[in-house]
């Protein structure tokens, strides 16, 4: 009879299979980078998922999000990512969190949830992901973490460097001068070397103090970036985890 994993054990192997059915990994933020990793991780054979996002679908997700739907609008992300992972893959172990991660009590929420042996950072602000990072280091847990994405056009120029490599990506210039005063080394980040384009409209959303103007903002992003993104984390977190790296 087929199973879901008949197609993933070709490649893989009964062993390195079981390996990631023994796996834990914490996804941390679920919009359009952490929901798709999140997918393709159940969908990859992981046994056991910890999914920690603040938010609810509004309508402006749907143009990259995995869990975001008409029918999910209003919903809690973290709700709606864990009730799709159920649907793919049943044996799979979710503990969903609906919550902000406080940059001043990361260690305590984060050591409240199921150890995890990989943590996927998909958030956006350069104080959380500062004390994820020294939290994982701290902890001797692997973590990847993902730079910018908005603004950007092209996923080729996608790649897999220690945040001290980066270039270009302006998210991943303040985290490398940011890491370096916390001690933070060697940490793994997916950045881009494109150089971000420029947003249609923008003159519309600065007021004449140079601030954007509430309920706008200067981050388009691509239906098809931050996906891309995700998907590139599943791969590297599986290929690690099942000892292909």
């Amino acid at each position: 009879m087929e199973t879901a994993t008949d197609r993933l054990k070709l490649i893989l192997g009964e062993d390195r299979l079981e390996q990631l059915r023994t796996s834990c990994v914490m996804v941390l933020g679920l919009g359009g980078v952490g929901s798709s990793c999140a997918e393709a991780l159940a969908r990859g054979g992981l046994g056991s998922l910890v999914l920690v996002d603040r938010d609810v679908v509004t309508p402006s997700n749907i143009n990259r999000q995995a869990l975001a739907f008409q029918s999910t609008l209003g919903r809690p992300k973290a709700e709606v990512m864990s009730a799709m992972v159920a649907d793919i893959n049943p044996s799979c172990t979710v503990c969903a969190v609906q919550e902000f991660i406080d940059k001043d009590h990361v260690a305590k929420q984060l050591a409240s949830l199921p150890h995890p042996d990989y943590v996927v950072d998909a958030i956006d602000t350069i104080s959380q992901k500062l004390a994820i990072a020294a939290w994982c280091q701290e902890q001797g847990i692997r973590e990847v973490s993902a730079m910018g994405g908005a603004n950007k056009l092209d996923p080729s120029r996608l790649k897999f460097a220690p945040l001290e490599k980066t270039q270009v990506d302006p998210l991943a210039r303040i985290m490398r001068k940011e890491a370096r005063k916390r001690g933070i080394r060697g940490l793994t980040v997916l950045f881009s070397d494109e150089q971000p384009s420029e947003v249609q409209g923008k003159r519309d959303a600065i007021d004449e103090r140079g601030f954007v103007r509430e309920g706008a903002s200067v981050l388009g992003t691509m239906s098809y970036f931050p996906p891309i993104m995700g998907q590139m984390f599943a791969g590297y977190v599986i290929r690690d985890l099942a000892g292909l790296m």
